[in-house]
């Protein structure tokens, strides 16, 4: 069962960062462009909250499956995890930054929806959605996408 969640978290990662990166620019475009704001753009940030949830949902559980995860393991300590720069990376670095990701994706979306003309909109979706794009390129594990 580990795998085949490990399976689909890595590959729903892909979609996650081509869905956030276009909706970060779609966001800038429309900020910097003093665009209108259209179905389309709804639909673009409403589909990276979408995205970015699930993968979250889907994250939660390998959080507690995975034999990466060494917190609830007898024996090992915080010192031992925080010492391994790869166990760091894998038992909290990545699920805080991913987790911070999506409250700022979340908040983002939150707070455009409340606005009502174009820039504002635009404002905070490209301000919230960029924060969480760098978020989330900072703590991906580019070594296993490669």
């Amino acid at each position: 069962m580990y795998e085949a969640i490990k399976i689909v978290h890595s590959y729903w990662a892909y979609l996650v960062v081509l869905v956030v990166t276009l909706a970060t620019i779609n966001a800038l475009i429309g900020f910097f462009g003093k665009k209108e704001y259209a179905p389309k753009d709804f639909r673009i940030s409403l589909f990276g909250l979408i995205v970015t949830h699930l993968q979250l949902l889907i994250g939660i559980v390998i959080f507690f499956v995975s034999p990466t995860i060494m917190w609830f393991t007898d024996g090992v300590s915080v010192k031992e995890i925080m010492g391994d720069p790869l166990l760091r990376l894998y038992n909290l670095e990545h699920p805080l930054m991913m987790i911070l990701m999506v409250v700022f994706i979340t908040i983002g979306y939150s707070k455009h929806k409340k606005k009502l003309t174009s820039t504002p909109k635009f404002k905070m979706l490209a301000i919230f959605y960029t924060i969480a794009w760098l978020v989330m390129l900072s703590r991906i594990p580019w070594a296993n996408w490669f």
